[in-house]
């Protein structure tokens, strides 16, 4: 049975695959590129969390920018978080210049799974993919598309995420020696386009005669996932300073650690996912209102009030003035370009 499902999903792979700027197409030989592991390893880093269609335009952009593992390692930190800004996930960006540098310090990717591992911002999925689709070597992948396939081909009832290690038991088994990385994306492809979360297509997917949960009767259900925790709402206020009749705002540079770290922002008052602002403000001046902003985060949902102060003083702790004019080009959050677009208004 385990060899029919990779044979089956891999000649279905064949007619079926995604074109998508990071692919190879399926059953050709690996590109002899030595940028072919940074392309796969780049994509697997911005794909975290994120939708294919969100990340193709950032992908063009950073391998235009910097076509190599070398040159992003040499980019200095500020551009390439503000080429991130607006993908989300900050802590990716920070341990993707990370990461660049301990590879260009290697001289290169390694290709085992154990060596990848070692490598700031690799875990046990971006390692495995990275295995198997840029070095060809069999690696049991599993991401959420594959994870929610394994779970209905298996009917793996046990709630997750108790039930990953059963998964990733199950993947293994069907996980061929050869094409593990064709394999792998033909997974990934099953899960977003026909086994999806809801109203699965089981009449077209190939799989389907060896589906468990579709024999079942209710692979919708597969995995089951454990009830939602409430997110809590947090309040917070951002600060619009300006200076030479408004030609000027004030920006500042979050610190690394904590949410949208190392990214350039409005100054704020402190809020966090775990407590509201304080309501310090940065400097002096007449403060105006301009309204409220709404944000939502994995773990916390925001309502970040903006004011405007037009500065007599330089604002308080480290931070830059930036031409009005230009703030499309600062690199700011989503949040903060949220606030950004009510000032201007």
């Amino acid at each position: 049975m385990t060899a029919s499902i990779s044979d089956t999903l891999l000649a279905w792979y064949d007619s079926h695959a995604r074109d998508l700027p990071w692919r190879i197409p399926p059953g050709r030989a690996l590109p002899d590129d030595p940028d072919w592991p940074y392309r796969v390893w780049l994509s697997e880093v911005m794909l975290q969390q994120t939708t294919v269609a969100a990340v193709k335009p950032y992908f063009a952009k950073f391998v235009a920018t910097w076509p190599t593992v070398a040159a992003l390692a040499a980019a200095g930190d500020d551009d390439v978080m503000a080429a991130w800004a607006g993908l989300g996930y900050y802590s990716r960006a920070r341990n993707l210049v990370k990461c660049a540098r301990a590879v260009a310090a290697l001289g290169g990717f390694p290709s085992t799974e154990a060596e990848l591992r070692a490598l700031p911002g690799l875990g046990d999925y971006t390692a495995a993919a990275i295995a198997a689709i840029a070095f060809g070597r069999r690696a049991v992948v599993v991401d959420a598309n594959i994870e929610r396939v394994t779970a209905r081909l298996f009917a793996v009832a046990e709630p997750l995420p108790q039930a990953k290690k059963a998964i990733r038991a199950a993947a293994d088994t069907i996980t061929p020696d050869l094409r593990a990385g064709d394999f792998a994306q033909a997974m990934m492809d099953l899960g977003s386009h026909t086994c999806t979360s809801k109203a699965p297509r089981c009449l077209l997917c190939p799989l389907a005669d060896a589906c468990m949960g579709r024999k079942q009767g209710e692979p919708e259900r597969l995995p089951v996932k454990p009830a939602k925790k409430a997110v809590p709402e947090r309040r917070g206020t951002a600060f619009w300073i300006t200076r030479n009749a408004g030609a000027d705002v004030w920006l500042v540079t979050r610190a690394a650690a904590g949410m949208l770290g190392g990214m350039r922002a409005l100054p704020d008052d402190g809020w966090t996912a775990r407590a509201d602002g304080s309501g310090a403000v940065p400097v002096a001046g007449n403060r105006r209102s301009l309204g409220a902003v709404r944000h939502g985060f994995s773990h916390a949902s925001l309502t970040l009030e903006v004011v405007a102060i037009a500065a007599g003083d330089q604002p308080e702790g480290e931070g830059t003035w930036w031409p009005v004019a230009r703030i499309g080009e600062a690199g700011l959050a989503t949040l903060f370009v949220k606030a950004a677009q009510l000032a201007l208004a």
